[in-house]
């Protein structure tokens, strides 16, 4: 049996227990906030996997409590740790473990960062094209911009305004527009809800448990990848 271990109860931590349960996995051992501030390692089990669902301070702590833990195989959830990526991955490398980051854990967000990078490319060849970026997440965001539209900028390669609005309860909407004298084209994605980060989150377990992975930090591309070649190979 697969242990599976979520940190964080919130909404995107229920939205990827439903997914693992509804795929068949054994319901994961969800362990929320510590009032302490830290996890305790004898706290989070056994896991073959861990998902770090939480928030960005928290990261690091989480990564290192779950290493102590002995899990070897993580998924890093969150956003807004950008800064501590070096510490974190240094750790991971370190206990010879595997993670899978990703500023969106949806696997549609992931085929619009693909349209974003062939839009720029087209565009960007042009005279007169300037890329914008608008982004609109829930009130309680903390990270703004998101690390989705932190991603679209760094796709982009070049400046570009971005504008955050964080209102109401949107799991999330961003809009990539390149803007001349006589047009505009807009690229839009909108998440309606969070079971598509839970569908996210469930691949990039899959792919995690399928095989052995080199140790340190792999881009959900890596899973986006497999996931878009593995039919074209099984019908070749």
């Amino acid at each position: 049996m697969t242990n599976i271990t979520i940190l964080g109860g919130g909404r995107l931590g229920r939205a990827i227990e439903a997914a693992l349960i509804e795929a068949g996995h054994p319901p994961p051992h969800v362990v929320r906030r510590p009032e302490a501030g830290r996890h305790d390692p004898a706290a989070l089990g056994e896991p073959d996997v861990l998902v770090d669902a939480s928030s960005g301070p928290a990261v690091v702590a989480n990564v290192e409590a779950a290493l102590a833990a002995g899990s070897r195989r993580l998924v890093l959830a969150a956003t807004g740790w950008e800064a501590e990526r070096g510490a974190v991955e240094q750790a991971i490398r370190t206990a010879a473990a595997a993670a899978v980051v990703a500023p969106n854990l949806s696997l549609g967000a992931a085929a619009f960062l693909r349209l974003v990078d062939r839009a720029a490319a087209l565009l960007g060849a042009l005279d007169g094209f300037d890329p914008y970026v608008v982004e609109w997440h829930r009130r309680g965001k903390r990270d703004r911009p998101s690390g989705t539209a932190r991603e679209i900028v760094r796709r982009l390669g070049t400046e570009v305004e971005v504008a955050s609005v964080r209102a109401g309860s949107s799991p999330g909407m961003h809009l990539v527009g390149f803007d001349s004298p006589g047009e505009t084209i807009e690229l839009h994605l909108t998440a309606r809800d969070r079971s598509t980060y839970g569908a996210g989150a469930l691949a990039a377990v899959d792919w995690l448990l399928r095989e052995p992975r080199r140790p340190g930090l792999h881009p959900f591309d890596a899973i986006v990848d497999d996931l878009f070649t593995r039919p074209l190979a099984a019908t070749a």
